[in-house]
């Protein structure tokens, strides 16, 4: 249709919302707002898009696809749908089947990428300790992780910075602005050998949880462990904690029949592997 990407996306945003304010289309299209004002004033150029003093405001001003711009939208949609089903149209039931479980795939990564962009993984440091134990009392408790043989009552909960800074071992916080709202780490596997790791005290935050935030600081986690020269990678968790468990399987973790090592966490009641 002659139109650019961002015009397109554009005029389908002010389509389904009729009238925004410029940062209101900026937040839509996810880019910033000089790039928005200017792709703007393009379409106000070939009269796509009308500008218009707000009754409330008169500094602002609301956009919205004028006849013209309602035209060329309905081309552009006709156009790529006609082109989505020329290309569907070649694929078999089943082909078609895949393409559209690649596009929910894609999507998913993308709505993830774009949540996670609010978070930071780092080292924990000093300052963290009373953040990161009272997440770690909070998440057990939740999962009603309380009493004997259970980590909570680990008495590095109150001090996971001091009790992670040797060469063998390391921990991680997640944050969001000064907000510690994830953390784990790892260190050599009490009564186990000097090339067996745990993964420990890997907790999250209901509000963070879903959106591949574990998955990231897994993988740096096992990462650190290769570097550290561990061959694998033990964890003791619950079965009622079912997204930790799906994190583990997906990343090639081995239910294990027994516990290893003499961690002390007895009510622990699933045990995982994982050769590095």
């Amino acid at each position: 249709t002659g139109y650019t990407f961002s015009q397109c996306h554009v005029l389908f945003e002010l389509s389904a919302n009729k009238t925004l304010n410029l940062l209101a289309l900026a937040e839509n299209l996810l880019i910033d707002k000089s790039n928005t004002s200017r792709t703007v004033k393009q379409l106000i150029k070939l009269g796509l898009v009308r500008a218009e003093t707000a009754a409330s405001d008169n500094r602002q001003k609301l956009l919205s696809l004028t006849a013209k711009g309602k035209q060329a939208l309905q081309a552009t949609l006709h156009l790529a749908n006609k082109q989505v089903e020329d290309a569907l149209g070649i694929l078999s039931e089943e082909q078609q089947e895949l393409v559209v479980q690649g596009v929910q795939l894609y999507a998913d990564a993308l709505k993830k990428s774009r949540l996670q962009s609010n978070f930071t993984i780092r080292s924990i440091q000093k300052r963290d300790n009373s953040q990161v134990a009272r997440l770690i009392r909070t998440v057990m408790t939740e999962f009603s992780a309380v009493g004997a043989g259970y980590s909570i009552g680990d008495p590095e909960v109150d001090d996971m910075y001091g009790n992670y800074r040797d060469k063998r071992s390391c921990y991680y916080v997640i944050t969001s602005g000064d907000q510690v709202v994830g953390c784990g780490g790892l260190g050599p596997l009490e009564g186990g050998n000097k090339f067996t790791c745990e993964l420990r005290k890997m907790f999250f935050l209901g509000e963070t949880r879903g959106i591949g935030l574990g998955q990231r600081l897994l993988l740096r986690l096992l990462d650190d462990a290769r570097t550290r020269d561990y061959k694998t990678c033990y964890l003791e968790t619950l079965d009622r904690m079912c997204q930790a468990n799906e994190l583990y399987q997906k990343n090639g973790f081995q239910l294990l029949g027994k516990p290893m090592g003499t961690t002390g966490h007895d009510s622990c009641d699933r045990w995982y592997l994982l050769h590095l």
